[in-house]
């Protein structure tokens, strides 16, 4: 199972970007899903995470300028982030708890994580 990140790189505050991540397995099914950042000299902070049926969970510091969504179809999740300020900036992570079904049949239950993309908010 792997995690596939796109959408970041530079932009003024008050713009917006959009991260997009892709999870790609056979016999995969994907539950929650999420984002996360690390900015310079941070620890790594959950920044929004989705559930299969579209319950979310935001960021305090986030809420009302960043929008989680996904496509199950597509086993792909979304972050909207509008009015981007400089503390915004940070390595953007996401990650996905899933359950991958072997050759045997089994269930075999697992959280994998994308590589990370660069978010910079310039002021």
């Amino acid at each position: 199972v792997q995690l596939q990140a796109s959408g970041g790189g530079l932009v003024q505050a008050g713009g917006s970007l959009r991260l997009s991540c892709a999870a790609s397995g056979s016999r995969l099914t994907v539950n929650e899903m999420g984002w996360y950042r690390q900015g310079p000299g941070n620890e790594r902070e959950a920044v929004a995470t989705v559930s299969r049926g579209g319950a979310t969970n935001v960021r305090d510091s986030v809420k009302g300028r960043f929008t989680i969504s996904r496509d199950n179809a597509k086993n792909t999740v979304y972050l909207q982030m509008s009015s981007l300020k400089p503390e915004d900036t940070a390595v953007y992570y996401c990650n996905a708890d899933y359950i991958h079904f072997n050759d045997r049949g089994e269930p075999v239950v697992g959280r994998v994580w994308g590589k990370g993309t660069q978010v910079t908010v310039s002021s």
